[in-house]
């Protein structure tokens, strides 16, 4: 009796097929051929869908079951996330209970490649009294949803990616794809913008990069290093000591900003043989016109600044030069800004 090859570090039996690379770009192939399929047949009724979205006061109520419902759990995600209110419901809590979170004012899209999921079926009589709209996406346009549908979004794919012609594959890609292009299109009709993306992303990337000012990462009041004109070297270096930020600002008698003084211009001032620390002026050894950036300013706009001139640090100046504010590449670092 033959025995075969299934350890963990063969998992496969010894006449498992050898083509599987081969597979893989069939299923692409498959499913771009589907994909394309599907872009061709948008029509009125896509238009139609996208016009019952806008004109609703409420939210899109995404649902399905099985792979479907997974399908449009998801586009609820990216509806909400670029502009058009919406949340997923399973179909089965739906029945029991959780048809409460849906209003008389939202919009329901319902997922069913076979437009016969039993569970969705069963919710339309309800729906229909409470007055919504219902937007179908089936791959049936026959089908028992699709004609109870106020709008039908066909997806019909000429075939599963599945050999068996069970998983659903080619199917859910196409569904996905035209819940991204409801998304889309409903994103340009609004005039949706990456501020507005940002707020609702503020913990990404995006949204740090977008939302995140100067104001919210500067040190400010009494933690910004400061002194006044006629300080020595010396007092000048404890107070960089004291408030840690590599800089001090050189200031007049109404705070506003007069030079800067770095830990670069520190090793710059060693190498002068007739710098005495104790008794140099900081006026005499400070940069005169150091970079500056507005606390409104974008704290991105900070790091852009850092990197083309090569600095470690800025301060903040307001509209009448007084400094009221500093930060380093380390308070950027912090805010996950670079």
């Amino acid at each position: 009796m033959s025995e075969m090859a299934t350890s963990p570090s063969n998992p496969l039996p010894d006449s498992a097929p050898t083509g599987l690379a081969d597979s893989g770009r069939r299923v692409f192939a498959i499913e771009a051929e589907a994909l394309s399929a599907v872009g061709a047949r948008l029509d009125g009724e896509f238009s139609a869908a996208c016009r019952l979205v806008l004109a609703t006061h409420g939210r899109v109520v995404c649902t399905g079951m099985g792979k479907s419902g997974h399908i449009a759990r998801k586009i609820a995600a990216t509806l909400a996330s670029t502009g058009t209110p919406a949340f997923y419901v399973h179909p089965g809590e739906a029945a029991h209970g959780d048809l409460g979170m849906i209003t008389d004012a939202d919009v329901v899209l319902a997922l069913s490649y076979s437009g016969e999921s039993d569970e969705i079926l069963l919710l339309l009589p309800v729906l229909r009294r409470q007055g919504n709209k219902l937007i179908a996406m089936t791959g049936r346009p026959n089908s028992s949803l699709a004609r109870e549908s106020d709008v039908h979004l066909d997806v019909s794919v000429p075939a599963e990616a599945c050999p068996l012609d069970l998983a659903p594959t080619s199917s859910t890609t196409a569904s996905l794809a035209m819940g991204d292009a409801l998304a889309v299109a409903l994103l340009e009709a609004r005039g949706f913008t990456a501020d507005d993306f940002a707020r609702s992303h503020p913990a990404g990337a995006l949204g740090r990069r977008l939302l995140l000012h100067i104001s919210d990462v500067m040190h400010s009041g009494e933690d910004v290093p400061r002194v006044a004109a006629d300080a020595t070297l010396s007092e000048a270096l404890v107070e960089m000591s004291r408030k840690r930020l590599g800089m001090t600002a050189v200031v007049d008698g109404e705070g506003r900003l007069l030079g800067l003084y770095t830990d670069g211009d520190l090793r710059r001032t060693l190498d002068d043989s007739h710098a005495d620390l104790r008794h140099t002026r900081i006026a005499d050894v400070m940069t005169r016109s150091p970079k500056t950036i507005g606390s409104d300013a974008l704290a991105v706009e900070a790091a852009q600044l850092m990197e083309a001139h090569k600095i470690g640090g800025l301060l903040v100046i307001d509209a009448e030069r007084r400094v009221v504010g500093a930060l380093n590449i380390h308070d950027l670092l912090r805010a996950r800004v670079v």
